[in-house]
């Protein structure tokens, strides 16, 4: 099986990207030339990491699934393995129905692949840092597994279990790997990344890793991605708002505005407990960029209840949101004592309406960048653009920059200092103001 071509594709969040490419470079130590491109398929054997959190995810990490099944029939691959959060959950049902799988593996079973392939699970590390399959300049750190929350729609504390720290010293390590191998750019993940260090050191510990970690040289930007909004750490914001190194950006998940939303979906928080926490995040770190999640349908959400939403989002105008509707899913509390009794052509209409809305919120903001000078890395060339963002944008989900070919000779990984020109809904363009360096 040595120097065997073995292709992953990943389904779900960039946390599910993370364990793909801890298992890919676990792969490659041990002999394996990995491939991470579902639609150039080059090897005999394929890893499906598949996302079990809502239902649309769960549909297409079944058809991924089938049309792997598929190839196997016809012969084009030898080995079909599964594993993730789908996985996790239904083993036994996905054996029965989709036979042409060698082998369905849970979350963390990664030894376990490689040793049923007759691999040594613990070759010795020859190739460095971690393998990453996005561009070379970025990455995303997974600081914690699990959750402790008890959010009525949520089925990954049933997938994942209990919130597990990775320790500052591990994070470190995996940081400087990174830099070493060219990595300026990190986006710190988590189901719950506010509750950091509080099973491993008994205390919020969020804003230690920021400051250790952004003493680190070589790290120009640092990204915190999923917040919780109940017993924030609010020691970060000084960290934030001190350290240049530190985008100021933060992703927090709000979910809902209304009362009796909030405390159906155990958030353990009110809305004007979550207006307070909002406003001090802005006073505190003056021009941050905060970006939520927000759910429309879930049990029991009235037309009021939704219309309340559609004001907070009004009043609070997020430079970035996005938006799902509730998904009835098995052995959660909402699945187990709530009634799905919101139709889906109505979570449909809601969506979109605030999905609109959050269109013309994203546009007036992005207007008001216009004229100013931003550090840009540039993350692609596509067309006639360099395609690059700001440190208020994350990686394929925010606002882009694009500046013309013309402009110059720009480097990928490179920051630059770009003035935004013209502004869209989703987009900016601008032109090179000084080439120099971060």
């Amino acid at each position: 099986m040595k120097q065997a071509i073995v292709d992953f594709i990943t389904l779900g969040c960039s946390k599910n990207l993370v364990d793909t490419e801890n298992l890919m470079t676990k792969f490659r130590q041990a002999g394996f030339v990995v491939t991470h491109d579902a639609a150039k398929p080059k090897g005999k054997i394929v890893v499906v990491n598949t996302c079990g959190f809502i239902g649309d995810a769960k549909e297409e990490s079944i058809e991924v699934i089938l049309q792997q099944a598929m190839r196997k029939q016809q012969k084009k691959i030898d080995k079909l393995f599964v594993m993730g959060c789908l996985s996790e959950r239904y083993r036994s049902e996905l054996q029965e129905e989709i036979p042409e799988v060698d082998a369905f593996y849970g979350k963390f079973d990664f030894d376990s692949i490689l040793n049923d392939l007759q691999a040594d699970a613990n070759a010795p590390a020859v190739c460095g840092a971690r393998f990453i399959t996005t561009p070379s300049h970025y990455a995303y750190i997974k600081i914690a597994e699990g959750c402790n929350r008890a959010c009525s729609y949520c089925a990954i504390p049933l997938i994942t279990g209990k919130y597990k720290s990775r320790s500052i010293e591990d994070i470190e390590q995996e940081v400087k790997a990174l830099v070493a191998q060219g990595v300026v750019e990190f986006q710190l993940i988590a189901q719950d990344l506010t509750y950091y260090g509080k099973d491993l050191y008994q205390k919020f510990a969020l804003a230690d890793l920021l400051t250790r970690l952004s003493d680190i040289p070589g790290v120009k930007w640092l990204r915190l991605h999923y917040a919780y909004p109940t017993q924030f750490p609010y020691d970060i914001l000084p960290v934030i708002r001190e350290r240049d190194n530190i985008c100021k950006y933060l992703d927090i998940a709000l979910q809902h505005s209304s009362d009796a939303m909030l405390k159906k979906m155990h958030r353990g928080i009110t809305c004007a407990e979550t207006e307070a926490l909002l406003e001090r995040i802005r006073e505190e770190v003056p021009g941050i960029c905060l970006r939520t999640t927000l759910m429309v349908g879930h049990p029991g959400e009235t037309e009021a209840d939704f219309e309340d939403l559609m004001a907070f989002v009004q009043r609070q105008k997020f430079e970035r949101m996005g938006a799902f509707s509730y998904s009835d899913e098995e052995n959660t509390y909402a699945n187990l004592h709530y009634t799905d009794d919101v139709p889906s052509d109505v979570k449909q209409q809601r969506l979109d309406a605030l999905m609109r809305l959050q269109q013309r919120i994203s546009y007036q903001h992005n207007q008001t960048l216009v004229g100013t000078t931003q550090w840009v890395v540039i993350d692609r060339i596509e067309g006639e653009y360099y395609v690059g963002r700001t440190q208020f944008d994350s990686p394929d989900v925010d606002t882009e920059c694009l500046v013309s070919l013309t402009e110059g000779d720009l480097t990928i990984g490179e920051f630059y200092q770009i003035e935004l020109v013209k502004a869209e809904e989703f987009d900016f363009y601008g032109k090179i103001k000084e080439v120099s360096e971060k």
